[in-house]
């Protein structure tokens, strides 16, 4: 894909996520894999309002180009990128009902089988670190390990995928599951599925939409 158009897909995805109520305002950030380094959503800009002339390149070794600051977030964004080389887009939203699990930094259990959806058989919440910080992004990348998707103490939600469409269905399904957990949760201590049962429904996401 042209740089150009990767650009749109970065700016249209970030729209996206307030048009799916994950964002507000100028909360979470998007990026994309691009060269050999990526493209990500600038710092302080609506999520809304993202044009693909703002979207900020920058290297690995964490340089940006341009005259617009990156996401405070870029060091997640370029660490995932470096453990995660099947990895090619990130989503990070303060999507509600995940901040509220987040805030009590409740892990997801195996609840409901669509847990497996992000990898494993539950989605991990990551300790809490100031954001943008270089403790964040570790956090991060070690609640990732053979995960698609986990949450962010006091903080929110980012998920990945092999580009910006799937990346940014699997964070709309975690905050779904969120909301799902945190409804039952009202009602009482929600069954957990055992670990046979949760083997079965990874098996079965292995090949989940291919022919």
């Amino acid at each position: 894909m042209p740089e150009s158009a990767l650009r749109h897909s970065v700016a249209e995805t970030s729209r996206l996520t307030v048009v799916e109520r994950l964002n507000r305002g100028s909360s979470g950030n998007v990026s994309a894999r691009w060269d050999d380094g990526f493209l990500i959503t600038p710092s302080g800009l609506p999520s809304a309002e993202v044009r693909p002339d703002q979207v900020v390149r920058m290297t690995m070794a964490g340089d940006a180009e341009g005259d617009l600051a990156p996401s405070s977030e870029w060091r997640f964004h370029r660490d995932l990128y470096s453990a995660r080389p099947e990895v090619n887009a990130v989503v990070h939203v303060h999507s509600p009902f995940a901040v509220s699990l987040a805030c009590l930094r409740r892990a997801i259990p195996p609840f409901h089988y669509m847990v497996a959806v992000a990898g494993g058989k539950d989605i991990r919440c990551a300790g809490y670190a100031t954001f943008g910080s270089q403790a964040l992004s570790d956090l991060v990348v070690a609640a990732m390990t053979d995960r698609r998707a986990c949450l962010m103490a006091n903080h929110g939600l980012v998920a990945v995928g092999p580009d910006l469409r799937l990346a940014l269905a699997l964070a709309v399904e975690v905050e779904s599951l969120c909301e799902q957990y945190w409804r039952a949760s009202l009602m009482g201590d929600p069954v957990q599925l055992s670990d046979a049962e949760m083997d079965e429904a990874l098996a079965k996401f292995a090949n989940y939409g291919l022919r």
